[in-house]
């Protein structure tokens, strides 16, 4: 149990989807508007469907949830609510950067266009980050344009990214269904995006494997992984005599070793969707803490707030219960997060600032 107070520390969100981060009443004032049936009907009984829905270990049926979500995200005006509430719920949590992630191509059944859809989003959380500023806190945004992984708009969704990359959007990523859709399904998209110059996560080791993570490096060019939990199945750990381990990188695990790619860990979202079966079912089994005791540049992540019914302070709080780690580990975390953003180096080095005296702080105050 932490003696600190984890949610005053200041922290880094890298993967937090727009679409599993509403607000249960949110979506049953919006449904209401539209007709959209839900399976409950008042907040609380509402939050905890989602939450068991997404509890059945399997990633297609947890992405299943989102059909609710979805639909209610068709408007200008319920966009621009659930941004401006998303960036309100993170800089609570004290976050003070957040890299929101969502797929514009399924916001278009309102009559919106992609490039509406975008700038509503990017109205809302303008509005967070303006509102956060009024009541003497800072938050900062950044939008990830995604593509769904089994549709064919890829070089569409990539073009929209670099159109808005001086609206707010900072970098691009593919998602939905890993299995049977891998990045090079969308290698012409990826293929501009690097002649744009256009930072790329992508999400791979989730609910596939190794050929999925070295496909993303290859094809998809990822500077981070999202997830990217099941490298760890390219790692040997073998018993010497005397009872130390020695530990083996295949060749996928060396490379994103070696570069320092970062892994967008998200801990009870991997529970959920059995992305750690390999090793187990509880918390305990994740082989968060052996990358991180092996130096692979880990971050912790939410991935879906609503869904996991959690907050980045809950994993941290989780993290630290399972592998007892400290402050100072804390703080690690948040500084790979920090510089791993596809931020400015100034403004990641600004993030980095405020991370340590945000540390300092805390740690003076539980002297």
């Amino acid at each position: 149990m932490a003696t600190f107070n984890i949610r005053q520390l200041p922290k880094i969100s890298l993967h937090d989807h727009l679409d599993g981060g509403l607000r249960p009443q949110t979506i049953i004032d919006l449904a209401a508007e539209i007709g959209h049936a839900l399976p409950a009907d008042n907040a609380a009984d509402l939050a905890e469907w989602f939450y068991e829905a997404a509890n059945s270990g399997s990633l297609p049926r947890y992405l299943e949830t989102f059909d609710h979500t979805i639909a209610v995200m068709q408007t200008r005006e319920g966009l621009q609510r659930i941004a401006r509430e998303f960036v309100l719920d993170l800089a609570n949590d004290g976050v003070i950067y957040g890299e929101v992630r969502w797929a514009p191509e399924q916001h278009l059944k309102g009559g919106l266009t992609l490039d509406e859809v975008v700038e509503a989003v990017q109205d809302g959380l303008e509005e967070g980050v303006e509102r956060v500023a009024q009541q003497g806190g800072f938050i900062a945004t950044g939008q990830l344009v995604t593509a769904m992984r089994h549709n064919d708009r890829g070089l569409e969704i990539a073009e929209l990214a670099v159109r808005h990359r001086e609206n707010g959007v900072v970098g691009f990523d593919i998602a939905g269904a890993e299995a049977g859709f891998p990045p090079s399904r969308h290698k012409l998209a990826f293929d501009y995006l690097a002649s744009e110059m256009m930072p790329v996560t992508v999400h791979a080791g989730e609910a596939d494997g190794i050929d999925s993570i070295k496909d993303a490096i290859v094809s998809g060019r990822a500077l981070r992984l999202g997830h990217g939990v099941r490298i760890a199945e390219d790692i040997l750990l073998t018993a010497e005599e005397g009872d130390a381990d020695f530990v083996v990188l295949g060749p996928v695990a060396r490379w994103v070793f070696d570069r320092e790619i970062p892994l967008e860990l998200s801990p009870s979202s991997n529970l959920q969707t059995g992305a750690i079966q390999a090793w187990g079912e509880s918390m305990a089994d994740h082989p968060f803490d052996i990358l991180y005791q092996l130096g692979f540049k880990v971050t912790v992540n939410t991935d879906n707030r609503l869904m996991s019914r959690t907050s980045l302070t809950r994993e941290l709080e989780l993290l630290v219960d399972t592998f007892e780690y400290g402050i100072g580990d804390l703080e690690q975390f948040q500084m790979n997060a920090a510089s791993a953003s596809f931020l400015d180096r100034e403004e990641r080095d600004e993030l980095m600032e405020m991370i340590a005296e945000g540390f300092k702080r805390v740690r003076k105050a539980n002297r």
